[in-house]
C-alpha cells in the first residue's frame, strides 16, 4: 500500500480492501497481509469506495481464473459459491475498520445475481457474441458481485422540535456534500409526525444547531443519523399524544397525527393543528403535568449501532473493444443493488449512477502517472483522462430490499456501492471481448493505450 508522503487517515484503505476481499462468497480459508510504505508521491486518503474496489477486483479476477481453469461458466462459479439467504447472520471471521467483527447481517445474494443475469441477457450472450465476432467486432460481457460494509458507529444524534407555527425542525451533526440528507431526514421525521417533508427544516453539520456527531463517511448517514432522527421524531410523536390527550379529553393511545393535525381516532372533528399542541406544551400558567417530562414538543436521541450493516449487489456490463486503438465503448451497464429498505428511490439511484460513473473513470480512464523520481506526469486534463456523459450509457438499475435487523428503519448504506465492483466488471468484459487474442487483465485502471499494448504483446508472442 503506497500511502504517499503522509498518512492522513491511517491504514483504513488497505484494511477495508482486505476485509472486503472475501465478498459474498464462502471462503473457508483466507489469510491477508499488506505492507504500507511512505513514498514521495501524493498522500492517499479514503475516496468513494475506500479500498473496497481493490478487494473486489482481486476476488472477482480469482474467480474468473478458476472458472477458466475448471471450464465452468463465470456466472455459474459465482452462483455455486454464494452465501445463501438462510445462512445469515454470516460471520466472515475478520475484524472490520470499526474494530467489530465482519458479520453479514442480511441479504439474498443468489437473487441479486439471477436478476442481474436476466437484465443483461446472460443466457443468450454467447450466441450474440459469436454473431458480433463473425462481423469482425469484439464485444465482451462482465459480471461482478460485491458486499459493502456500511453504517458503522460510533454514534449519531438528532434533535427534533415542533414550533408553535407547526413548522418542524431537525438538527443532526453529520455533514452534507450533496447526498440528499435534507430530503431523506425530512421524510423520516415527517412520517412520524404526520406532516409533509416540506414542513420539516433540516440542519446538518452545524455545531450551533447540534453539537454532537462523528461525520459523513463509510456510507453511514442514513443508517446512523437517519435512525437517530427516527427515534427523536418517534419520541416527539409520543409527547404530542400525551399533551393532546389532555386538550382533547382522550387517552394518549386514541390520538393520531396526520395532515398536520392531531385528532382523536374515529372522531376527526375533535382535532387541533400540530402547532397549537406545540404551543400548549409550553404553558405560561398553571402546573405542568408530570408525565410531560418538560416543556415543548422536542426530543433528542442518539443511535449507536452494534456493528456495521452490509449492502450488496451485482453489476453486469457489455463493452466493445477496438483492438487497433484499444478504445472501449460501453453498450450496456446493469446494476442490481440491495441496501435494505429504500427510503427514497430517486436519491439511491442518483448515488448509484454517480458511483458507477466515478468507477468507470477509475476503471478505464483515470490514472495518476509518475516518473522514476516520483514527479507527476499527468498534470493536466490532456494527460489525465476523465469520462464524460458522452462516454457513458444509460444505467439500468434494479432494487432489491432485504431489511437489516440492526436498526429499526431496516436501512443499509448506499453512498459507495456504485463504484465498488466497476473495475472488476470492466476487466472481465474487456478480457471476454479480447479472448481471441488471449489477453489477461490483472490490473486497473486500464486505458486505450494499455489495452492496445496488451493486444500488441499477444500478437508479438503468437
Amino acid at each position: 500500500y503506497d500511502a504517499g508522503a503522509y498518512c492522513p487517515y491511517g491504514l483504513i484503505v488497505p484494511i477495508v480492501a482486505g476485509t472486503t476481499l472475501p465478498g459474498p462468497y464462502h471462503v473457508p480459508n483466507y489469510h491477508c497481509e499488506f505492507t504500507a510504505v511512505f513514498t514521495n508521491k501524493t498522500p492517499v486518503s479514503p475516496y468513494r469506495g475506500a479500498g473496497r474496489p481493490h478487494g473486489v477486483f482481486v476476488m472477482e479476477r480469482l474467480l474468473d481464473r478458476a472458472a477458466d481453469g475448471l471450464e465452468i461458466d463465470r456466472a455459474e462459479i459465482r452462483r455455486r459459491n454464494l452465501i445463501q439467504p438462510d445462512e445469515f447472520p454470516y460471520d466472515v471471521g475478520l475484524i472490520y475498520q470499526d474494530n467489530a467483527p465482519v458479520q453479514y447481517d442480511s441479504g439474498d445474494y443468489p437473487r441479486c445475481l439471477a436478476r442481474a443475469a436476466e437484465m443483461i441477457g446472460y443466457a443468450d450472450w454467447r450466441a450474440q457474441q459469436e454473431a458480433y465476432r463473425t462481423a469482425g467486432r469484439y464485444l465482451g460481457l462482465g459480471v461482478a458481485c460485491y458486499v459493502e460494509g456500511t453504517g458503522i458507529g460510533p454514534y449519531e444524534g438528532c434533535r427534533v422540535t415542533v414550533e408553535p407555527s407547526g413548522q418542524v425542525f431537525a438538527a443532526t451533526g453529520v455533514g452534507t456534500q450533496g447526498q440528499g440528507h435534507m430530503t431523506a431526514f425530512a421524510q423520516i421525521v415527517a412520517d412520524h409526525l404526520g406532516v409533509t417533508p416540506r414542513d420539516v427544516t433540516v440542519r446538518t453539520g452545524d455545531t450551533a444547531a447540534f453539537g454532537w456527531g462523528t461525520g459523513t463517511f463509510a456510507s453511514r448517514a442514513a443508517v446512523v443519523a437517519g435512525t437517530a432522527a427516527s427515534m427523536a421524531a418517534a419520541a416527539v410523536r409520543e409527547k404530542t399524544r400525551i399533551v393532546a390527550a389532555t386538550l382533547l379529553e382522550a387517552r394518549p393511545d386514541e390520538i393520531e397525527l396526520a395532515d398536520g393535525k392531531v385528532f382523536v381516532r374515529g372522531v376527526p372533528s375533535r382535532a387541533l393543528p400540530l402547532g397549537e399542541v406545540a404551543a400548549a406544551a409550553n404553558p405560561l400558567r398553571f402546573a405542568m403535568p408530570r408525565e410531560w417530562e418538560g416543556p415543548g414538543l422536542e426530543a433528542t436521541r442518539f443511535f449507536a449501532p452494534p456493528r456495521g450493516t452490509f449492502s450488496n449487489g451485482v453489476h453486469a456490463c457489455i463493452v466493445e473493444i477496438d483492438p487497433e486503438t484499444g478504445m472501449l465503448s460501453l453498450h450496456r451497464y446493469v446494476i442490481v443493488h440491495d441496501c435494505g429498505r429504500v427510503l427514497n428511490p430517486l436519491i439511491v439511484e442518483g448515488q448509484i449512477h454517480g458511483g458507477v460513473a466515478q468507477g468507470l473513470g477509475g476503471a478505464f480512464w483515470e490514472k495518476v502517472v509518475y516518473d522514476a523520481q516520483g514527479q507527476p506526469l499527468t498534470t493536466t486534463f490532456m494527460d489525465y483522462l476523465l469520462p464524460t456523459a458522452a462516454d457513458l450509457p444509460s444505467f439500468e438499475v434494479g432494487h432489491e430490499e432485504t431489511p437489516t435487523p440492526l436498526n429499526p428503519l431496516g436501512v443499509k448504506g448506499a453512498g459507495e456501492a456504485g463504484v465498488i465492483p466497476v473495475g472488476a466488471a470492466i476487466a472481465q468484459a474487456v478480457e471476454d471481448a479480447l479472448r481471441p487474442f488471449r489477453v489477461h487483465i490483472t490490473e486497473m485502471p486500464l486505458s486505450p493505450s494499455r489495452v492496445w499494448e496488451l493486444v500488441a504483446g499477444t500478437r508479438r508472442s503468437a
